[in-house]
């Protein structure tokens, strides 16, 4: 409701502005075709993150000035600090990120965003860009009508930075000719009062626009045009700094909970370093002057003294901020904890992941890892284990023989409110990713969709084998009664012989090792059923059992070896990694037409 009674207010604002001056329609045009260019700019930009953005980032980021680097480089090249937040939110959310690298790639962007303020200031102003923009979109616009995923990605970009070129002539215009009609800077304030109140104002410029980047060009703008005074001018750009975290907070507001902390990080981050700006501004004119002089900037190049002033107390702030990420991050995780493993919902499917494949494979494989983990309960329930038994160093023989307590258990109940909801978000998250068989990540989510559709045969399987083990293990048959003892250790061995591959990755991080420990599970099952039948053939031969017990244990073999491949099968994929040139190979096949 708040959202919708804003944006009328801003229209009838801009209506009654259109209405009472051309030269403002000039302004508000530019500011939104500065911003149409600034979607076109990440749309382009976006059609690049099939892969190659995150490996960079998963490489980049390994350490503390890493991650700061990054943030620089990537909001200097994209002029989209927004871009660079979604991307680290959505690796954060996948866990391919820790939050001090997130913190760090924050704080870069931060550096990173005033490149924007040096562009428009020293060239925008001094060059009539607007000569550049118009071939900018021309190219742009043919390589938009093209079908090739990467020449449509080249042609967002072109278009965005002759939209963002284009916007600042517009402005630039425009506030020259409102200069002849009302001089704004009539109403400039000295003092305290004024840096507030421009600071106030700056905040507010930037969440209208969503966007600080735009708010910085509009503020240059208008002190190349003389609308406003220099320290006026200081002011919104502290303002603008400090009003881009609450577009970045409305944002994490539906985030997961890693969005949060970040968006809670930047908050901080951005509050700290408007309140040093404006308690040692003063400081602050002394070190832009003296900077200044060095550069060789004019006494009077205020629009370029003021790029100057951006980065020197975004710097500032990182110089501050940096001893204290360590804390800043424990701060952050005690507040905004993670939900429980045992909810009965999906946990680490977000939205914010879905366009960026590599953190969507991890997303998915993450969620798979907690679907098994609650389908293990179900599991060892079936086999009337107690999980933490069959997980524990326990002498498993004697966990199997000591546990013969039989509960009513309604496994398709369990299936429907614990699993299915998971497999259910699982499948549509998938669905929504938009990956096609060129994208090397389809192969991936394949396998990990496999992977899902093991774990509910093996639950499946599990209701039909429970419904004469239960009888069994109370049984006074004590043949009958071992044969099925037999098929509870060998499930509840290899569970607890997956859990051991699973620590063993978290700790060594060795795929090899974890593909060889499952292939020597694989190969213990090879044969088994036959080994199995020929025992059951001799049981039923020396009257130990009789024929409808025989049968009864053949079809429980069946659901037992079901089970062991199916979870096996499921590991292969989630806890090692499969021959991707194989997977290439076959994608390859598929596509050539020959």
């Amino acid at each position: 409701m708040f959202k919708k009674i804003l944006i009328f207010t801003i229209l009838l604002v801009l209506a009654y502005g259109f209405w009472i001056s051309p030269d403002f329609k000039e302004i508000a045009a530019g500011v939104a075709i500065f911003l149409f260019g600034m979607i076109s700019l990440e749309e382009g930009f976006n059609t690049f993150t099939g892969g190659t953005l995150e490996r960079i980032l998963k490489k980049s980021t390994d350490k503390q000035w890493k991650s700061v680097g990054f943030g620089i480089a990537t909001t200097t090249i994209m002029q989209s600090s927004s871009l660079v937040s979604v991307i680290t939110i959505s690796f954060l959310s996948a866990g391919l990120l820790g939050l001090a690298a997130g913190i760090g790639i924050i704080f870069g962007a931060n550096i990173g965003t005033t490149t924007g303020a040096w562009l428009v200031a020293g060239l925008g102003l001094k060059v009539k860009i607007s000569a550049y923009a118009m071939p900018m979109l021309v190219f742009g616009v043919v390589l938009l009508l093209q079908k090739q995923k990467n020449l449509k990605g080249f042609g967002f970009i072109l278009a965005g930075l002759g939209f963002l070129f284009l916007g600042i002539s517009y402005m630039k215009s425009g506030f020259e000719a409102f200069k002849d009609t009302i001089d704004l800077a009539q109403f400039a304030m000295e003092g305290f009062a004024g840096l507030m109140l421009f600071s106030l104002i700056g905040i507010a410029a930037t969440v209208i626009m969503q966007s600080s980047h735009a708010t910085m060009v509009l503020i240059i703008t208008a002190l190349a045009a003389g609308q406003i005074t220099y320290e006026n001018s200081l002011a919104l750009a502290i303002g603008a700094n400090v009003g881009t975290t609450v577009t970045a907070v409305i944002g994490a507001m539906s985030a997961a909970i890693p969005g949060k902390r970040l968006a809670a990080a930047h908050l901080i981050f951005n509050m700290v370093t408007g309140l040093v700006a404006i308690v040692f501004l003063q400081q602050f004119l002394v070190a832009v002057n003296y900077s200044s002089e060095v550069l060789g900037i004019a006494n009077d190049d205020y629009t370029l003294k003021l790029a100057v002033f951006h980065t020197l107390f975004n710097t500032a702030g990182v110089v501050i901020m940096w001893p204290f990420v360590n804390k800043m991050v424990i701060f952050l995780e005690n507040i905004f904890k993670e939900p429980t493993v045992e909810g009965k919902g999906a946990i680490h499917l977000h939205n914010i992941s879905v366009d960026f494949p590599e953190t969507a494979v991890e997303a998915v494989r993450k969620e798979t890892a907690h679907m098994y983990q609650i389908s293990t309960n179900v599991l060892c329930e079936g086999l009337s284990l107690n999980r933490d038994e069959v997980l524990s160093d326990k002498d498993l023989e004697l966990v199997v023989k000591n546990s013969r307590t039989v509960k009513d258990l309604d496994i398709d109940g369990l299936y429907e409110t614990e699993i299915k909801g998971i497999y259910s978000e699982i499948i549509k998250f998938i669905s929504k990713a938009s990956f096609t068989w060129e994208v090397e990540q389809s192969s991936s989510i394949h396998w990990l969709r496999s992977a899902t559709q093991n774990i509910v045969e093996s639950v499946k399987a599990m209701k039909h084998l429970r419904k004469n083990m239960s009888q069994a293990i109370v049984h006074s048959n004590k043949d009958l009664q071992e044969q099925y003892d037999l098929m509870r250790l060998m499930i509840a061995r290899i569970i607890r012989e997956l859990d051991g591959v699973r620590i063993m990755i978290r700790v060594e991080n060795d795929d090899q090792k974890a593909l060889m420990m499952i292939q020597d599970l694989k190969q213990e099952i090879q044969g088994i059923d036959q080994k199995f039948y020929r025992h059951i053939t001799s049981l039923l031969q020396d009257k130990k059992i009789t024929a409808h017990m025989a049968t009864s244990l053949m079809n429980d073999g069946n659901y037992t070896l079901t089970i062991a491949s199916d979870i096996i099968s499921m590991a292969e994929t989630l806890y090692a990694v499969y021959n991707e040139q194989k997977e290439q190979v076959k994608r390859e096949i598929i596509l050539n037409e020959e």
